[in-house]
């Protein structure tokens, strides 16, 4: 078989990717490029693979000529080579794995009679295009290059290999030896190749611990043969030990048995699922159907994807939106086939009590430029699911669902935002009435205020939460969470020649409507019903008079004194402890609106265009200590020298282990190790050059002499 030169080569495959890269569409190779040296390489093919074939040609290099690629030639053959195309096991619908094998393996059969048995048997280009209609979409990249008695081309034995007990001696001679009975490339400690095969890639030699490296000499070695300057005390603080002994044990992954070989290019890994409910939920604990299944509903990752398969943790709430293509939706399985275990030690279980809705406003769920409502066919997206789970000690008594439907056309385009909601709700806590914790308030929770000026008296505080174009008309409310400081506002839209008294009252109707509360809860299981269960009056500063106009209120475009900020301030502090954990409660709560003054924008020419008011709400928790701090001495306010809060040099914290600002370590540990480090300190300072200097001039018999 004929090689084209390597120089030759290397400027075709150059040239070869930048004449393929107006091609790629919407499939792709992953990877795009494979180095191989294996009789057979898979990749996979991801995108819209229906209708799509892939041919398999040798690249030529004539007289420094690329070719340009073919593509649906139906023919899979192509010389010694054969290309398939099968449906992945592991990954979507959408993925075909692609299969490259060379078909005559008996040319890179070694022969005991041949000069190099180990030499370079095959080195080709190969070209993998996949094609839609004779139209090139993708394309695959393939430089093989096999060698003869390589460790790709024998068949391993799959029996067991015990790894010796990395504590006592290294992962043997060689840890990139990954192969019985053939030779590894680029691995030149590998006793199976030979020196003719070592050769050819001698200068790219895996390197450190894993190229054989396995015994270095450390430097604390006393038969170490430093060229540079060693310390005088180096010989008296070295360790003496065999080359056996290194810090190098134990580099490797602890194991008893070698990994099996996979070639597949993904591992799908299936783990059974953890049934913790015959004995009852804890908290985290993941809900189980009487399949032996997790219940799931879809939540979001930590990456911000949204997992359709997503586990329900037991007392954990969530509220995620996903957004999904409505051209890949995919309805889930009914959740009324579904049978929750209850956690009960009988065994009981529970089914979920559905209630379904129909979608009022189509468009706060689907975006799109048209909304097709004409047509016969029809279906059912849910757009929100709510989930209720009334709990009891580790049991799950009720399931409540709540689901919003739509119904629209079969061939709708755009995208959809789903909304998924998880509350656990005490048995006794009734009519979905949360607390925020017991008896102190817990982070994150709600914080529990209520009107008592209103017929129904429990509510909430609120703050915005705006989307889309972030006015105050379309934003919605999101509760005010305990000690999570929050920013929030939403544009009022107004005009150059606006009302001035009227744009004050809408402003401050606006800010108003979320403090429309008179009381807020001390604790986190204050009880509603009763004013005296610790519950604290709210302090509202008076807002400016909105029904009074400026004297210059009757300038277009200027508005003085309109009501455009909220600052709700919190006061908390920790009030004890229970069972080790530290019970915050409020101490008061103050609200304030402060007013700015607004001009109409205009650019070169103020025209009657409608312009964004901003209004806004902040909260703020401010910590209050439980004790007063210790007043300062006469001394530390005269003498701001020794003031280590107010100074760069700190003098009281010289001796910072010693003193009582340093609360790590028991005091007798301290002053044990501190007297251990002055005598090292003496220790080196008398093995120093100036101590030798003055040992050697008093054995001198002139330093006698002198005398």
């Amino acid at each position: 078989m004929a090689f084209p030169p390597p120089g030759t080569l290397l400027w075709g495959l150059l040239l070869l990717q930048n004449a393929l890269r107006p091609l790629r569409g919407n499939l792709v190779f992953i990877p795009s490029l494979i180095r191989m040296s294996s009789p057979a390489v898979s990749a996979s093919l991801v995108g819209d693979t229906e209708g799509v074939t892939v041919s398999l040609a040798v690249l030529q290099d004539e007289e420094g000529i690329l070719p340009v690629p073919t593509c649906g030639v139906l023919s899979n053959e192509a010389e010694d080579w054969s290309v398939t195309m099968t449906p992945s096991a592991v990954g979507p619908q959408n993925v075909l794995e692609v299969t490259v094998k060379l078909k005559d393996l008996e040319w890179c059969s070694s022969n005991e009679t041949d000069s190099f048995p180990d030499s370079l048997c095959v080195l080709q280009t190969l070209l993998v295009s996949a094609s839609h209609n004779s139209s090139c979409l993708a394309h695959l990249l393939i430089q093989v290059e096999i060698y003869a008695n390589s460790s790709l081309t024998h068949n391993v034995s799959e029996n067991v290999t015990v790894i010796p007990n990395q504590v006592y001696q290294p992962l043997g001679p060689c840890p990139c030896n990954l192969t019985a009975g053939a030779c590894d490339i680029r691995c030149c400690c590998d006793q199976e190749c030979s020196s003719e095969v070592t050769e050819l890639f001698r200068e790219s030699c895996f390197s450190g611990v894993f190229g054989g490296d396995v015994n270095p000499l450390f430097d604390q070695l006393c038969s170490v043969q430093r060229m540079d300057h060693v310390p005088d005390w180096f010989p008296f603080l070295c360790v003496q030990s065999s080359l056996a002994n290194t810090p190098f044990l134990g580099y490797f992954y602890h194991g008893s048995v070698s990994p099996r070989q996979d070639s597949s290019f993904e591992v799908y890994l299936h783990v059974d699922p953890k049934d913790f409910a015959d004995f009852g939920y804890k908290q985290g604990d993941p809900i189980m159907t009487v399949d032996k299944a997790y219940f799931t509903i879809p939540q979001v990752s930590l990456a911000g994807q949204c997992m359709q398969n997503a586990p329900v943790a037991f007392l954990q709430n969530f509220d995620v939106k996903c957004i999904i293509d409505l051209e890949l939706y995919q309805e889930r399985d009914g959740i009324i086939n579904v049978i929750i275990k209850s956690g009960a030690v009988e065994g009981g279980t529970v089914t979920p009590k559905v209630i379904y809705e129909e979608a009022n406003d189509l468009h706060k769920f689907i975006s799109a430029e048209t909304l097709l409502n004409n047509g016969s066919a029809s279906r059912n997206v849910n757009v929100e699911e709510h989930y209720i789970f009334i709990w009891n000690n580790k049991t799950i008594s009720e399931i409540n669902v709540r689901i919003i439907r739509a119904e629209i056309n079969a061939h709708q385009k755009g995208i959809m935002t789903q909304r998924f909601t998880v509350k656990f709700l005490s048995y006794n806590s009734g009519n979905e009435k949360e607390i925020s914790g017991n008896p102190g308030y817990q982070l994150s929770k709600p914080v529990r205020v209520l009107n008592s000026n209103a017929m129904n008296n429990v509510t909430t505080l609120h703050f915005w939460h705006s989307a889309g174009r972030g006015l105050c008309s379309s934003a919605t409310l999101k509760p005010v969470l305990f000690g999570e400081n929050a920013l929030s506002g939403c544009f009022l839209e107004v005009g150059i020649n606006a009302n001035c008294s009227q744009l004050r009252r809408n402003a401050a109707e606006r800010l108003g409507s979320l403090i429309k509360v008179t009381h807020v809860a001390m604790r986190g299981n204050s009880d509603y019903n009763d004013l005296s269960d610790g519950w604290l009056e709210i302090i509202h500063v008076e807002a400016p008079d909105t029904g009074t106009d400026p004297a210059d209120s009757d300038v277009n475009g200027i508005c003085l004194d309109v009501p455009a900020q909220l600052h709700i301030r919190i006061l908390i502090s920790d009030a004890g402890v229970v069972e080790g954990i530290t019970q915050q409660e409020i101490l008061g709560l103050e609200t304030r609106i402060s007013s700015v003054n607004w001009q109409y924008q205009c650019g070169l020419t103020c025209e009657d265009k409608t312009d964004l008011f901003p209004i806004s709400a902040s909260v703020q928790f401010i910590k209050v200590p439980a004790q007063l701090p210790r007043p300062l001495t006469r001394f530390q306010i005269n003498f701001t020298e020794y003031d280590c809060n107010r100074n760069e040099v700190c003098w009281p914290q010289l001796l910072y282990p010693f003193t009582q600002y340093y609360q790590g370590e028991p005091y007798s540990q301290r002053v044990a190790k501190g007297l251990l480090l002055m005598l090292f300190l003496m220790l080196a300072a008398f093995l120093s050059n100036p101590w030798t200097r003055i040992c050697k001039a008093w054995s001198s018999p002139n330093y006698y002499l002198t005398y």
